[in-house]
Formats: structure tokens, sequence, C-alpha cells
């Protein structure tokens, strides 16, 4: 039986409003900003956090000496308008190449890889 739930998943960045604000623009959701650390609450409940780190390095990807260490898949109806709307937010593509996938790779704009896949 388990005797725990997930509380929240807590992104490592430089700037944790702006990479909160981010995610919102992406997940919707309602920003709490408490300084050093940032949640995100999503429209379902759960948590996105932010916490400051200072020398903050972005993972590299695709990178196997340098693991990414983990990446988020986030479920869009439209690939094409959902890609547009998160490079307007700020999203950086990693791998687009092959538009025959039902996923496509970015990086957020503090480097942390994540997926846009088909729902």
């Amino acid at each position: 039986m388990p005797f725990a739930k997930l509380g929240s998943v807590v992104l490592d960045c430089p700037d944790p409003r702006a990479l909160a604000g981010f995610y919102a623009g992406v997940l919707g959701g309602t920003v709490k900003d408490e300084g050093e650390w940032v949640d995100l609450v999503l429209p379902d409940g759960q948590t996105l956090a932010f916490q400051a780190a200072p020398g903050y390095v972005p993972p590299r990807w695709p990178a196997p000496d340098h693991s990414q260490q983990f990446h988020l898949d986030l479920t869009v109806e439209d690939l094409d308008a959902a890609e547009k709307e998160a490079l307007a937010l700020g999203a950086r593509p990693l791998e687009t190449e092959d538009r025959s996938r039902t996923f496509r790779v970015y990086a957020d704009p503090a480097g942390h890889p994540f997926c846009l896949c088909a729902g």
C-alpha cells in the first residue's frame, strides 16, 4: 500500500517567476509567488513548482554523457497550434525535424526539455 502521494514537481531555474509565467502560459493555472520558490497551481489542482538555483546549469539534450534527468510530456490537441504558442512564449525547439511523429521536443526558457505530445 502506498504511503505517500506526489505533492509537486519542482524545477530548479535561475528565475522562478519567469519560468512559472512560461508554464502558466502553456498549462494555465495560478502563480503563487513565495520569493525564491514559486508555485503554479494547475486547473486540476496539481502543482508545478520553481525554485531559484544559484549557478543553475541547464541539462543538455540529447547528450548521453550529461543526463537530462527528466522531462515533462504535455498532451495537446493540435501539435502545430501548440508549437506556435510554445515558441511565442519562449520555448526553443530541440528536435522537431520528424513531423510524422506524435511528439516534438523543446526546451523551456531555462533549458529544461519538454515534449508536446498529440493527445
